[in-house]
C-alpha cells in the first residue's frame, strides 16, 4: 500500500502543481506512475491527495438559464380519440391515453371498482360533457375488442 509520506517534498510540490493545473485523480495517478516510477493504484492516489491536503479543481458546468415555456397551442381535432396501453399501468385493470376534441392530451385508467379516472396534461382541465360522452363511447368500443 502506498503512503503519501513516501514522496519527497519536490514530488509533493509537483503533484500539487498538477492538481492546481486541473488534473483529476486518473491524470495524477498516470503522471505519478510515469514521472516518479512508482506503482500506485487509483484508490491510493485518492488517499495520497487527501493526506497531502490537495484540493482538486472541479470545473462547474455552465448553468443554462431556463426559458419560460410558452403555453403550447392546442390543435383542435374535432373528435375524441383514445388508445389502450398494452402494458397496463399499476393499480388499473385497463389504462391508456386520450386526446379530446380541443387537442388536450390525458391519461386514463379504469380501476378494479369500475371507476374511470382521467389525468389531463394541464392541471385543472375540465372535460367538456360532449367530449366525455364521446370518450366513453370510444373507450367502450376499444375495450370490446
Amino acid at each position: 500500500m502506498f503512503n503519501a509520506n513516501d514522496l519527497t517534498d519536490e514530488q509533493k510540490a509537483q503533484v500539487a502543481e498538477w492538481a492546481a493545473a486541473g488534473d483529476q485523480l486518473n491524470d495524477l495517478q498516470k503522471k505519478m506512475t510515469e514521472t516518479f516510477k512508482i506503482n500506485i493504484s487509483y484508490m491510493d492516489t485518492r488517499f495520497a491527495i487527501m493526506d497531502l491536503g490537495i484540493d482538486l479543481v472541479v470545473e462547474e458546468a455552465p448553468v443554462e438559464e431556463k426559458k419560460e415555456e410558452e403555453p403550447k397551442e392546442l390543435t383542435p381535432l374535432g373528435y375524441v380519440d383514445a388508445t389502450v396501453d398494452e402494458i397496463v399501468r399499476p393499480g388499473f385493470l385497463a389504462s391508456g391515453k386520450v386526446i379530446f376534441s380541443d387537442g388536450m392530451n390525458a391519461l386514463w385508467g379504469l380501476d378494479q371498482m369500475g371507476r374511470l379516472s382521467v389525468d389531463a396534461d394541464e392541471p385543472g382541465y375540465q372535460i367538456d360533457d360532449e367530449d366525455m360522452i364521446a370518450f366513453q363511447e370510444v373507450l367502450r368500443d376499444k375495450l370490446k375488442a
